[in-house]
């Protein structure tokens, strides 16, 4: 008899429509059965020896809420007989209308719950129990993981003593996953765990991969990439990092029509094994990034997200550094000025964060340009240590890109049809801050508020001495040293300044935007040890 081995998780929603992420333990029929009589099913799929579907539900009554079961071959497998939480459910609306957008990024694995967590209480444990707590209550309406899901390079006691038992820890890459298997173990460790499994069961989300989603550092030089191809296991754990995330976080992100349009979800599912198709395509995706495009737009009434991917689609050439290839950033810029007018908030989801602590920024700039060559070739080897030790590869490490952002975000958020805000949503640098642009005199500002919003991690830690830099990043003092730093590098002023109006936060937490109409307000909440959220910051970013 199939069984569920991991999710459900309840990916896409809109007024009428839904999927559902199952990972089985054998080939069956899966359906998922509503409350209200709707009804899905679809076949599994296999990759790598593993079974999945993606159960598309349509016909959903718009502005309803109903339970929803899961069955495997006609025997129900969700929710499981002795579960402790609430019916899991699909909203098709809300009471009121307001537009709820939780997100972060960074998410350790939570050990199991008779051991101490050593980076300290979970957020999205915290935010389930919530939820769970009072089901009828607020919750959001979509939680946007901002990268780092699964963490393959620093993987837990637990996972090693599994991988030991696999291979020789000895050989590389020692304790790191390997292969589409290992990968398998990761998600099976961070989605079992029983709040976060039930959450994602009924909260839908939108995912992005980051760095250690692969490994840290991932693209970060073309020169670190030569390193990395050199080696005897980077490809096998580059295919299946890719392989692994279009199964798992991927294909859940398209809506209903997009998959229906997916050529390569339809080659997947027509052959007994799909293990050869989706290796070819990451194959070709490792050849030429233009190949494979993992950006994409969703819309929350008149909310739009465009989650961009500012990992895979750069250009690494130090004489051309790009975030996003030529083809990837006219995309996002399509997406962000299509019908003007549409919508009243825009949110671009970017791992990374677009603003920084000024000498951060300062610094990433520098090191970019000596890593060009504008101080010779001593200097820029020196600059090439300095960026895979010090993780100088943001938005401000690729100066043209961060200025053709700038441009953008400037350009959608100006003119009569403008929205109301302009928000970056970005994680990765265990903190949480605001920052707002400010564009030079002379220079139309843009009518809607533009900010960066960066809230990270939801589970990791952060020393104390890096708290402490960032903290001085943004000081007076470190202005002055990055601007020092800048005119070494000959680096020009950048096309826009900034300063920080929130922040820093730090500990495990959480940022939920909450609109209305025109109206957009921001709380920021951190987990307790008592496994509740405490909100640290909430402030209004409109009041129109």
């Amino acid at each position: 008899m199939a069984e569920l081995r991991l999710g459900p998780l309840l990916r896409y929603a809109d007024g009428s429509s839904a999927t559902v992420w199952v990972e089985t333990s054998r080939p069956c029929a899966a359906e998922v059965r509503c409350a209200d009589g709707t009804r899905a099913g679809t076949r599994t799929f296999q990759v790598a020896g593993h079974h999945y579907a993606l159960v598309a539900v349509e016909g959903l009554t718009p502005g309803t809420t109903t339970s929803y079961e899961v069955f495997l071959d006609g025997v129900r497998a969700w929710p499981p007989p002795d579960s402790r939480f609430p019916p899991s459910v699909i909203r098709t609306g809300r009471d009121d209308d307001a537009v709820r957008v939780a997100f972060g990024s960074c998410r350790w694995a939570a050990p199991p719950s008779d051991e101490p967590d050593p980076v300290g209480p979970d957020a999205l444990d915290s935010l389930a129990s919530r939820i769970a707590a009072a089901p009828e209550g607020e919750r959001p309406d979509v939680l946007v993981l901002l990268g780092d899901q699964v963490y393959a390079d620093e993987t837990s006691d637990a996972t090693r003593r599994w991988l030991a038992a696999r291979r020789d820890l000895g050989e590389p890459p020692g304790g790191e996953v390997a292969d589409y298997e290992e990968y398998t173990r990761l998600y099976h460790e961070s989605w079992l765990d029983p709040e976060i499994r039930w959450l994602l069961s009924t909260v839908p989300s939108c995912m992005i991969f980051d760095d250690h989603d692969l490994v840290d550092d991932w693209n970060t030089s073309a020169a670190w990439l030569a390193d990395m191809r050199a080696t005897d296991w980077w490809q096998e754990r580059l295919l299946s990092g890719l392989m692994s995330y279009w199964v798992h976080q991927h294909l859940g992100n398209l809506t209903p029509a997009a998959l229906a349009a997916d050529p390569l979800y339809a080659a997947v599912r027509a052959v007994p094994d799909g293990t050869d198709a989706l290796r070819a395509f990451a194959q070709a995706a490792d050849a030429d990034p233009t190949s494979a495009h993992w950006s994409y737009r969703r819309d929350f009434g008149r909310v739009r997200l465009l989650m961009a991917d500012s990992r895979a689609a750069r250009v690494l050439d130090e004489q051309n550094r790009a975030m996003l290839h030529p083809g990837e950033f006219a995309w996002l810029r399509e997406q962000a000025l299509d019908a003007p007018g549409s919508y009243d908030h825009l949110l671009i989801g970017t791992s990374l964060p677009w603003l920084l602590p000024h000498l951060v920024h300062d610094a990433e700039r520098w090191d970019a340009a000596l890593c060009r060559g504008e101080r010779g070739p001593r200097w820029a080897r020196f600059g090439e240590r300095l960026r895979r030790t010090a993780d100088l590869e943001h938005w401000a490490a690729f100066p043209e890109s961060f200025e053709e952002l700038a441009a953008l975000l400037a350009e959608a958020g100006s003119g009569p049809r403008a929205p109301a805000t302009v928000l970056v949503l970005s994680g990765d640098v265990h903190h949480a801050y605001v920052a707002e642009p400010r564009w030079p005199d002379g220079t139309p500002a843009p009518d809607a508020r533009v900010l960066q919003l960066t809230c990270s991690p939801v589970h990791n830690s952060v020393p104390g001495w890096v708290k402490a830099g960032f903290r001085f990043g943004w000081s007076r003092v470190a202005r002055a040293l990055g601007r020092r730093l800048a005119r070494h590098g000959r680096c020009p002023r950048p096309g826009v300044s900034w300063r920080r109006t929130g922040g820093p936060w730090f500990g495990n937490q959480l940022m939920t935007l909450t609109v209305r109409g025109r109206s957009a307000r921001l709380r920021l909440e951190r987990a307790r040890d008592d496994g509740t959220l405490t909100t640290v910051e909430e402030s209004a970013l409109t009041t129109t």
